[in-house]
């Protein structure tokens, strides 16, 4: 299998987060130019590179997917986005729907349009089995997420930007 990781510049937004965080420190293994860890908790930031024993390759960005200008200038470059910035405790996105749709959504719409933006070639996004058949906030929203990163792909060129969901379950 061909290493599609190595030399290359790759962005994880809530890249400190649970999923994001392990996704940066599996990367490290396959020798990318550089991980862009794109987070808004400058703390999380700090002790994943503690763990990580400040790699020379890595790079911290404090930021927000809700905030497309900061977005922009992060994903200068960059030839591969992992996309697992999200509100995900059920319980929060019941009481606060309107922050949901801010993050889940429209920041995921800015991930969408800045890739576009800056040619990046693929677009993973990290998606939740609570998409399937949804029956609360969060699950809704995910999977409206899936839906603008899929249709996506109908109005790019096939040279163009790749875009992709995979679902976790828990």
């Amino acid at each position: 299998m061909e290493n599609e990781f190595k030399n290359k510049t790759i962005l994880v937004t809530g890249g400190t987060g649970s999923i994001g965080s392990e996704l940066v420190t599996q990367l490290l293994k396959y020798k990318p130019k550089q991980i862009r860890i794109f987070s808004r908790n400058e703390s999380w930031q700090y002790y994943l590179l503690e763990k990580l024993n400040y790699s020379k390759n890595l790079r911290t960005l404090i930021g927000d997917i809700r905030d497309k200008d900061r977005l922009d200038f992060a994903m200068k470059g960059v030839d591969l986005v992992f996309h697992t910035a999200a509100l995900k405790h059920v319980p929060f996105c019941e009481y606060n729907p309107s922050e949901v749709i801010k993050t889940n959504i429209v920041g995921s719409q800015n991930v969408i349009d800045t890739a576009l933006n800056n040619d990046v070639k693929k677009v993973v996004a990290i998606s939740t089995d609570k998409a399937a058949n949804p029956s609360n906030v969060m699950g809704i929203s995910k999977l409206m997420m899936e839906k603008l990163f899929i249709n996506t792909n109908h109005f790019t060129s096939p040279k163009g930007t790749k875009f992709s969901c995979v679902r976790f379950g828990n």
